[in-house]
């Protein structure tokens, strides 16, 4: 880790309530959103609320309570959209792709015959994200009644 946690990142703004985001999921422990530059349709990020740059100066126990909800979203995900598979995917540090400097995990659906799209790519239109999050945020209702 080169640099320390920088409160004014746009993931931290957004959990402030600073930035809108397309929403589908909030608790005490994280905020599930649409990707704004989604790799594909459907592609959905978890943010923990606690504050930490990446995985590598994250509290273990912020790990342990969102690694539950990382599942539970890409269930939520597979059971919306029917993709042929998910990708979970988590970067830290700049060269490893983290353009974010907050914790964040991304659930991307695997279309198959479909391109992914490249990270951080084009922007999605924000009807077809809040489609997406009421169609996962149904599911995540639908199997927390489980």
């Amino acid at each position: 880790m080169t640099e320390p946690y920088d409160p004014q990142n746009i993931f931290a703004k957004i959990l402030r309530g600073e930035i809108p985001s397309h929403k589908v999921f909030e608790d005490d422990t994280a905020l599930v959103m649409m990707d704004l530059f989604p790799q594909s349709r459907g592609h959905t990020l978890i943010v923990p609320k606690a504050p930490s740059r990446n995985l590598l100066d994250a509290d273990a126990a912020t790990l342990g309570r969102v690694m539950p909800l990382v599942q539970r979203v890409a269930q939520a995900v597979q059971a919306a959209l029917s993709p042929s598979g998910i990708r979970i995917a988590q970067f830290n540090e700049a060269a490893a792709g983290q353009t974010v400097f907050h914790l964040h995990f991304h659930v991307i659906p695997i279309y198959q015959g479909e391109q992914l799209g490249r990270h951080g790519g084009g922007k999605a239109e924000a009807e077809e994200l809040e489609d997406l999050a009421g169609q996962i945020r149904t599911q995540m209702s639908a199997n927390s009644s489980q």
